[in-house]
């Protein structure tokens, strides 16, 4: 099997985040992404003996898993991990987990799987890792984030240097997400989006956020040289003609992906087989069913 192909500089984009802590981080996507998993964790009625926080970059998720009383010890699993009180901390990277085969009952991230080079890797080594049962719940950035930002880039270098470099990363879709969950082999795979728009006073406000998010471009193919001053003042003239408001203000969308899967485990529900369905839809709707042979041909012409 040939390996993954390399999108991201992995080590850039720690140096990025870790840089953006020492600062004064932008947290409000993550804070927001923490107050909705307490939601989503508060409403499975089991409790979890040994919980892994993979990757998110901060504390909120894992502090918030802390104070469900869902679990029984929390692992924060990243590099680098800061200390947090009474949280255990393992160094790891999301593209190679340090556990074991059917060691963990739950596995949570936010904010860091859109950034793996190998995602269905990454996935097939989650599921392995959680016991028979276990639960893999997790928020990342998906397809229609930045889009804004994406085009307004596109059209402004192709104005004004006769091609496009890749400026923002190419975030992952919500159906392909969907079909990486049942590959890797969970099963009751679920995946759901919310859109969150954001707006600005203006461009640079959007980017000095993505810097404190440690979320600027970190992609492999990126352009190693300045961005031309004209280029980036006709970005900046597009981004606010095309997403700009009644008010003045720029949109920025940011799209939440959730996915959750279960490893497979025998007493969980499983979908019945072909005809063994006890009550008729046309019954249940209230409808007279016509038979497969009285429908054919009706309503069809002959060329």
């Amino acid at each position: 099997m040939s390996p993954a192909p390399l999108i991201f500089d992995r080590k850039l984009i720690r140096a990025r985040q870790r840089r953006a802590q020492r600062r004064h981080p932008a947290t409000f996507l993550l804070d927001r992404v923490a107050e909705d998993f307490r939601d989503r964790i508060g409403a499975v009625l089991r409790h979890f003996d040994i919980a892994v926080d993979l990757g998110t970059p901060g504390d909120q998720v894992a502090e918030v898993l802390g104070d469900s009383g869902k679990a029984g010890r929390v692992i924060r699993a990243r590099t680098p991990v800061p200390p947090l009180h009474g949280v255990m901390a393992v160094v790891a990277d999301e593209e190679a987990l340090p556990f074991r085969d059917g060691s963990l009952d739950l596995v949570v991230s936010a904010l860091a799987l859109h950034a793996v080079n190998d995602l269905p890797g990454t996935l097939l080594q989650i599921r392995r890792a959680l016991k028979p049962d276990g639960l893999f719940l997790a928020a990342l950035f998906g397809g229609d984030t930045l889009s804004e930002l994406r085009q307004s880039f596109a059209a402004a270098e192709s104005e004004m240097e006769g091609g496009v470099s890749p400026r923002v990363a190419p975030f992952p879709d919500l159906r392909d997400l969907g079909a990486l969950l049942q590959r890797a082999g969970f099963a009751l795979p679920v995946s759901d989006v919310e859109r969150i728009t954001v707006r600005y006073a203006s461009v640079p406000a959007l980017m000095e956020d993505l810097r404190a998010m440690g979320a600027t471009n970190a992609l492999i193919e990126r352009r190693r040289v300045p961005l031309r001053r004209d280029t980036l003042l006709r970005m900046m003239e597009i981004y606010g003609r095309r997403f700009v408001d009644a008010d003045g203000r720029l949109r920025a969308t940011f799209e939440i992906v959730w996915l959750s899967g279960w490893a497979p485990h025998e007493s969980q529900q499983k979908p019945l087989p072909p005809g063994s369905a006890k009550a008729r839809l046309a019954d249940a709707l209230g409808v007279k069913e016509i038979p497969a042979s009285e429908r054919t041909g009706r309503g069809a012409r002959s060329i």
